[in-house]
């Protein structure tokens, strides 16, 4: 039986501890990962993370994300020669978690600068899925006409915006419902938040 395979870009947006909590959570669900980093990520990491990282050392990202030994595939975003740079690589759909607001603008209007906007791209032209999970606030006229424009062209906007009616009592708790329902919309399974109705996890 085929494995599900996902893209998981990451922009230079806050919130890198989304993608590496989604791309834990892919991979304990033994789903094959192409993760591809924007240039700006290494220093979110530093400022974020905490994490002392050598800029563009893809070869200790599975270790410092914890998930040594999973089917995960690390890229330049440089490297036009990754698989999913190209449509005839087959992927059950792309996720951008967090997408700035340069990055949310590159895909809107069909750039492909990068490995990470040409991946998002192919699934656009594909008919596959793309998610794109902004975090940023306020949104101007710019950024709004942006997601508009993405959506018309098949991408699911998804923003990073908790709930709250699962009471939630710490930090993980909030990030898990991101990552939950961005798992939701890549139809993964998951137990990462108590769902509306459900009193079984009260």
């Amino acid at each position: 039986m085929r494995k599900k395979e996902f893209v998981v870009g990451m922009s230079g947006a806050s919130g890198a501890v989304y993608a590496i909590r989604l791309v834990q959570e892919l991979c304990r669900h033994d789903c094959r990962v192409h993760l591809l980093l924007s240039e700006s990520v290494w220093q979110v990491f530093t400022l974020e993370m905490g994490w002392e990282i050598r800029h563009g050392d893809i070869e200790a990202i599975p270790g410092i994300f914890g998930v040594e030994g999973a089917d995960l595939h690390v890229y330049h975003n440089r490297d036009y020669g990754a698989p999913v740079a190209s449509g005839s690589h087959i992927t059950d759909g792309m996720i951008v978690i967090p997408c700035s607001m340069g990055t949310l603008s590159a895909i809107a209007n069909g750039a492909s600068d990068n490995l990470l906007e040409r991946a998002a791209d192919t699934h656009l032209k594909e008919g596959r899925p793309l998610i794109l999970v902004p975090r940023e606030t306020p949104f101007n006229k710019i950024h709004l006409k942006n997601l508009l424009a993405a959506a018309e062209a098949g991408a699911k906007i998804l923003p990073a915006m908790p709930g709250f009616y699962h009471r939630p009592q710490t930090m993980e708790d909030l990030i898990d419902f991101v990552v939950g329902k961005a798992l939701d919309a890549m139809h993964v399974e998951h137990n990462l938040f108590r769902r509306w109705g459900d009193r079984d996890k009260e």
